[in-house]
């Protein structure tokens, strides 16, 4: 498994335990849940990265998912993919030296891990709605 993968798997399972524990109280610094994962400085370092952002822009990621997640309110939504949605739309709309095409893989590929049967596709599908709204989606190439 590569190094951001991992990162990305590390960053979803502690917005999961902030979604379920509330991101408020002794939970809500995520020191104890850091302190259980052997891992690497750079996976840490992109992990926190990732959930930093998301607690940073949980508003407006939330709006961008709730637009693009048509007939679904937040709230109905699995905990293991909203916030698996969340993860990647922070780092659509921050981490501009990502390829977008690499965060929708990605998101699908740790759907397909930690998501139910339908989770990979409908992952897919609000990713690729929210990066067409951001303008982040990768023009296919033509033929000259």
């Amino acid at each position: 498994m590569g190094t951001r993968r991992e990162a990305r798997e590390l960053a979803l399972q502690a917005l999961y335990q902030l979604d379920v524990a509330g991101d408020a109280g002794p939970a809500a610094d995520l020191g104890v849940f850091w302190s259980h994962f052997q891992a690497e400085p750079d996976v840490r370092g992109f992990a926190r990265e990732l959930v930093d952002g998301v607690r940073e822009n949980g508003e407006r990621i939330d709006a961008l998912i709730g637009a693009a997640a048509e007939h679904w309110r937040l709230p109905r939504l699995s905990r293991v993919d909203l916030n698996l949605l969340r993860l990647a739309t922070f780092e659509l709309l921050a981490r501009h030296d990502i390829p977008a095409a690499v965060t929708l893989d990605e998101a699908v590929e740790i759907a397909r891990r930690f998501g139910s049967e339908d989770s990979p596709a409908f992952v897919n599908g609000v990713l690729d709605r929210i990066a067409d709204v951001l303008g982040v989606k990768e023009k296919p190439r033509t033929a000259e």
